[in-house]
């Protein structure tokens, strides 16, 4: 084997080697924030079913991921959904999907006699923007996260939000009224986001109609809206 001949293989190998590098790298990239958006979703998961009740200071755990996360990534205010340039926009792209949605649950109500269940005590403002401010931080967790990472691991931002909205289904498990409503309301939310970037129109949309869900279903169905073991140890008064 001359010189020559040795060069041209060595060449040859180092090109190979710099493809598989990069293909390494570019498979890494892609799979990497659909590992993480899985095991955040796992980590819910355990909080909902075991550490919340065992382990309070637990929670913590979701602002440091998720900030840590925020860091690692880039993110900015504007990838998160925290932004205000867009809301007019986001909020006439979400009415034009959620209050069809709030029709669909006001009708269903009606026919499951909700007219016969009044919904004041829902509304009383410390409750209602109380629940609005949680609609807001699972929005955080769902969108900002979830959905956002999924964004970057899936190039159809259809496939991202049905994979979002069943993640989203399972953590309300066993719930039978929240499981199948969120996960159609979890894609829903999670495509919208994937169009306009904007969690806040969704958060106030989501705390509307889980609001009205509440309403709507009898209590001895939906279980004062727990989810994981609070669903069975709850106890209508």
């Amino acid at each position: 084997m001359n010189a020559h001949s040795s060069f041209s293989i060595s060449a040859s190998l180092a090109k190979s080697l710099s493809w598989i590098s990069r293909a390494m790298t570019t498979t890494t990239r892609r799979y990497f924030p659909f590992i993480e958006a899985f095991l955040f979703c796992v980590f819910v998961g355990w909080y909902i079913w075991q550490l919340q009740a065992s382990f309070f200071y637990s929670w913590l755990v979701f602002p440091v991921w998720m900030i840590a996360s925020f860091l690692l990534n880039g993110d900015s205010l504007r990838s998160v959904g925290l932004r205000a340039d867009n809301v007019w926009a986001a909020v006439k792209d979400s009415a034009l999907v959620f209050l069809p949605c709030i029709f669909a649950v006001v009708v269903v109500g009606l026919m499951l006699g909700a007219g016969h269940r009044s919904i004041a005590p829902l509304l009383i403002p410390r409750r209602f923007f109380g629940y609005m401010a949680f609609c807001l931080i699972q929005q955080v967790g769902l969108n900002s996260m979830v959905t956002n990472r999924l964004l970057g691991a899936v190039e159809s931002p259809v496939i991202a939000s049905l994979v979002s909205g069943a993640l989203f289904a399972l953590l309300h498990w066993p719930n039978p009224v929240l499981v199948p409503i969120t996960g159609v309301g979890g894609f829903l939310m999670a495509w919208l986001f994937a169009k306009d970037r904007n969690i806040f129109p969704l958060a106030v949309w989501q705390g509307t109609t889980g609001t009205l869900v509440w309403w709507a279903f009898p209590v001895a169905w939906h279980h004062a809206m727990r989810v994981g073991p609070g669903f069975y140890h709850f106890h209508p008064r």
